[in-house]
């Protein structure tokens, strides 16, 4: 009979904590001397193999395991190659002692053993290779307009603190040049000049990046679902490669809204008997594709119901008209609920996520060509 045996490892970037257990299904479950290694994948092959020596059985069942997080799909990958069977767990579905506890590297790696014995998880998808690097690129785009943001709040900051005053809107033309050419005090205007800098090569690499992601989306492994995804309003290049990218294979859900709840778009619940309270989203899951569809959500909940600007109806052009009909009836439906959900006197904030729960229904719609069954 063949021997279980799981492997729990607490990683960090500087040291691995690994835990064995043999789990006893209706007994108690055996667990093996727990150590403290190097960051290495190779570290945790001599471990196993050091597993198979004391127990003298070559007929082991060996995984391990491991939380998501700084370590990305990298010891998956080198573990892997080597013929180890290693998971990456989900943090936010991992079962874990109630009460308070203490929590060592030890224990940690313990949790995640008993989690692999009894399936007190959800695997992390894994991309592919391919799939990943466009993911990381499309991040990195990210990382630059948050620090071009910082930047642009820097630069008002500045000028206002020296009476750099533009009646014009912020950002426009005139601004600019109102920035880059208001006579002031010669330091000042250094230091202005040295913010502009900035400003300006931060904007054209975000330019040159844009035109990258152009690229990735004409390749024929995007192409075709890129397109799909433009339908919708709000949603572009960028938006839909990450949204390809990272969740993968779209089938792995059932419907639409387990898409919704892996993005963490569904409110969490805490009901007992006869009563029932619905709390805020539970975040859990991607929260960068979250944070994308929000985005888009409002993009959708403003301008007239049934209106398509030109740039949508050009987005459009290329797909078939049962893909169209589709979104056009999403996008209509959702600004529809938008304006219901106002005018019930609902929040702003809380009608947009309302939206972009309702966005990812429609987009695992098209992605898995249920185009009218996708909320169902």
């Amino acid at each position: 009979m063949t021997r279980i045996i799981k492997i729990g490892m607490d990683v960090h970037k500087d040291s691995f904590t690994l835990c064995a257990m043999e789990p006893k299904f209706g007994g108690k479950d055996t667990v093996f001397s727990t150590i403290k290694t190097g960051p290495h994948a190779d570290l945790v092959v001599d471990y196993i193999d050091h597993i198979r020596e004391k127990m003298q059985d070559d007929d082991l069942d060996i995984e391990c395991g491991y939380e998501a997080g700084c370590l990305g799909y990298v010891l998956y990958a080198e573990l892997k190659a080597r013929g180890v069977k290693c998971t990456i767990l989900a943090p936010t579905t991992m079962m874990a002692p109630q009460g308070k506890r203490v929590k060592t590297d030890a224990r940690d790696a313990l949790m995640i053993a008993q989690c692999l014995s009894y399936g007190g998880y959800k695997a992390v998808h894994i991309p592919t290779d391919q799939d990943a690097a466009v993911s990381g690129f499309l991040r990195m785009r990210d990382d630059h307009k948050a620090a071009l943001k910082k930047i642009k709040q820097q630069i008002l900051s500045f000028a206002l603190r020296n009476g750099l005053r533009c009646e014009a809107n912020n950002w426009t033309q005139v601004h600019l040049q109102f920035l880059r050419y208001q006579k002031c005090d010669p330091v000042v205007r250094e230091t202005l000049n040295e913010y502009l800098q900035t400003y300006d090569y931060l904007n054209n690499r975000i330019d040159a990046m844009n035109k990258r992601i152009h690229e990735f989306c004409q390749e024929k492994a995007y192409c075709e679902n890129v397109k799909k995804l433009q339908c919708l309003i709000g949603i572009k290049e960028h938006t839909a490669l990450a949204l390809i990218t990272e969740v993968g294979d779209f089938t792995r859900f059932d419907k639409g809204n387990t898409l919704g709840a892996y993005l963490g778009l569904t409110p969490g619940e805490q009901s007992s008997g006869a009563k029932i309270v619905r709390t805020r989203i539970s975040k859990a899951g991607n929260g960068h594709l979250r944070k994308l569809l929000t985005e888009s959500a409002q993009g959708i909940c403003k301008g007239q119901i049934g209106y398509k600007s030109k740039d949508l109806k050009s987005r459009q052009e290329g797909n078939s008209k049962e893909v169209i009909a589709y979104a056009d009836r999403a996008n209509e439906y959702m600004r529809r609920k938008y304006y219901r959900l106002i005018r019930k006197g609902k929040k702003h904030n809380i009608a947009v996520t309302a939206i972009a729960r309702d966005l990812s229904c429609f987009v695992w719609g098209l992605m898995t060509d249920n185009i009218y069954i996708a909320r169902n």
